[in-house]
């Protein structure tokens, strides 16, 4: 019989436009799925818990899927390198088929994998190959706008490619772990009931998610800035996982009409994200800017006072309902609303003076779209260390925000103790209407910005 090909998935959880899998197909050899949960090669940067709760459902969705084509996924654990080495041998396997990842863990077991196995690696997770949008010198772009401009000229993509109806099996198939063993989800304490309330993981679920953002895709500029509205389009964690592709987004939504054109922007900051860490690995750990190395950090692990300011904002404490609000939706559901994820940001940064890399790594723990170049793309653009940044002078006034993009109704959902205020005085209850339940403010606005201010012009004596 002819020899297997290995389909090795990662953040690429789908069938539809899905280039590796295609190609195994296409070869008229047997194929075997297989996802390895590697936890040892990414080290600290192993998925989050909100993450993890997220692959558990996106896998079983997989599973399904690839069972109702006559095919089934196996899953391994260990090292990527180690385990699919094995299983090649164990299978006879002549080839394996992946599409390319660009985080620096996965680029290094790319190289490991093509050292002892037929690797063939494809495009498919971004609008364009990362890497490959250059400027006329033929050097990668820093700087988003003209990166968009180029990626522009390269648009559309090319239209998705459907699921294959059928999936060649194997005589025998491999071994396989029980996606249960893993543990995957939380049980002692279950957490995740908000999770499941708010998302459908899996490729099914994607498309549902795309389908409701198409409806009002044109309205997107005008309504992705309002809490209370949700108008943004909450694709962020399928596209993540790989459940639909960027091109099948594209397709779907580029006609719409309005102001559709700032949502495709929205796609090119993703493809330009990964950009960045293409030319930087180490960049979400890392200022760019290394003036903001000495810059006058009040740090948790070593003042209590700044441990406590942390511990409030996680728990969505700080007494700025807008911030607040925030930081709950993200502990309830994995997600936060974008407009308010930079205003939350900001806060850490500026209001409470606490290096961006503590909310990026909280981020990146309780995200269901938890993303290694986006995550640190977006925290060094609002810490004003980055490539292309945000200036760190530029400090967003939380109150004056949520009342600019009407906010009431959602920190009504989010701190119920607020609830009774009306739109006017709930977005800074002070005084008599701050409720007994809602703690008082952390630090004011005026004295932040000023500490904040005096401490960004230290750096530049």
């Amino acid at each position: 019989m002819t020899a297997p090909q290995i389909v090795w998935l990662r953040r690429d959880l789908r069938l539809a436009d899905q280039p590796a899998l295609l190609a195994a197909c296409a070869s008229g050899a047997p194929v075997i799925p297989v996802y390895v949960l590697d936890d040892e090669t990414p080290r600290h940067r192993a998925m989050g818990g909100a993450s993890r709760w997220w692959l558990h459902h996106s896998l079983a969705s997989l599973d399904a899927g690839l069972c109702a084509r006559g095919s089934r996924l196996i899953l391994r654990r260990g090292s990527c390198d180690a385990v699919l080495s094995a299983l090649a041998r164990a299978t006879g396997a002549q080839a394996i088929h992946a599409l390319h990842h660009h985080e620096p863990w996965w680029r290094n077991t790319e190289r490991a994998v093509a050292k002892a196995l037929n690797l063939h690696l494809h495009h498919g997770n971004y609008l364009a190959p990362p890497g490959s949008v250059l400027t006329g010198s033929g050097e990668p772009y820093k700087i988003y706008t003209p990166f968009w401009r180029s990626l522009l000229q390269r648009m559309p993509p090319p239209k998705p490619v459907s699921a294959p109806k059928e999936i060649p099996a194997p005589d025998a198939w491999p071994a396989s772990d029980s996606l249960a063993d893993w543990q995957l989800v939380p049980t002692r304490p279950d957490w995740a009931g908000g999770l499941r309330e708010e998302w459908t993981p899996g490729e099914v679920g994607a498309k549902e998610r795309l389908s409701d953002f198409a409806d009002h895709a044109r309205r997107y500029g005008e309504e992705r800035n309002l809490p209370s509205v949700e108008g943004s389009s909450r694709l962020s964690p399928h596209l993540h996982f790989g459940e639909i592709s960027p091109a099948m987004v594209w397709h779907a939504v580029t006609d719409a009409g309005g102001s559709v054109d700032v949502f495709l922007g929205e796609l090119g900051w993703r493809d330009y994200a990964q950009n960045v860490i293409v030319q930087f690995p180490d960049y979400p750990a890392r200022n760019y800017r290394e003036q903001f190395d000495a810059f006058a950090w009040r740090d948790p692990d070593h003042d209590p006072d700044a441990a406590a300011d942390l511990k409030a904002w996680q728990k969505g404490l700080t007494g700025y309902p807008i911030v607040d609000a925030g930081m709950r939706q993200l502990w309830a559901t994995g997600w936060m609303h974008n407009r308010v994820r930079m205003i939350a940001a900001s806060f850490l940064i500026k209001h409470l003076l606490i290096d961006w890399r503590h909310g990026e790594g909280w981020f990146w723990d309780t995200l269901v779209d938890a993303d290694y170049a986006s995550n640190g793309v977006n925290w060094q653009w609002v810490a004003g260390t980055g490539v292309d940044s945000n200036m760190f002078v530029r400090i967003m006034a939380p109150l004056t925000q949520s009342e600019k993009f009407d906010a009431a109704g959602y920190i009504r959902q989010w701190v119920p103790e607020l609830a009774d205020l009306s739109d006017s005085e709930i977005h800074d209850p002070v005084g008599l209407l701050r409720p007994a339940d809602y703690p008082a403010k952390v630090i004011g606005h005026k004295q932040a910005r000023e500490r904040a201010l005096a401490a960004v012009a230290q750096i530049r004596e």
